[in-house]
């Protein structure tokens, strides 16, 4: 049976949001909530998580491109930790380097300079995170 999953693209002023199902592998973007120094508005969350109702959720992990930490590292765990505590459900990490780069680049390809707006970014980079954590399942 398919499982339902959740992916978000952590930031302090936005969060991308994807959906998916591991038996086809794929993602589809979501609208990005907006963020306050990365704190969510909860209520929209609940909101996605209830209308989706998925099996796990994975959050990108933002890391250096030598795989050490950066500021944002942390701050992308404590998303991870809170949403686990708020929902009760397993949450897993994702390495995501160069998933916003690849967004971009795919955005551009489809509509050029002015199709890169920041919510259709993080909406495609939360994809890029979730079909890569199903590639690594």
């Amino acid at each position: 049976m398919a499982r339902t999953i959740l992916a978000f693209d952590f930031g302090t002023y936005s969060i991308g949001c994807a959906v998916g199902q591991d038996i086809t592998g794929t993602a589809q973007g979501l609208p990005s909530f907006k963020a306050q120094d990365g704190i969510p508005n909860w209520d929209q969350i609940e909101k996605v998580i209830k209308e989706w109702q998925p099996e796990r959720l994975v959050v990108g992990l933002p890391l250096n491109m030598d795989g050490s930490e950066q500021p944002l590292t942390q701050r992308a765990k404590k998303f991870a930790n809170r949403l686990n505590g708020r929902f009760n459900l397993p949450v897993e990490l994702q390495d995501e380097r160069l998933t916003t780069v690849s967004a971009k680049a795919e955005i551009f390809e489809r509509g050029g300079y002015k199709a890169l707006k920041k919510d259709k970014v993080d909406s495609i980079s939360a994809c890029l995170i979730l079909e890569s954590w199903f590639e690594a399942q």
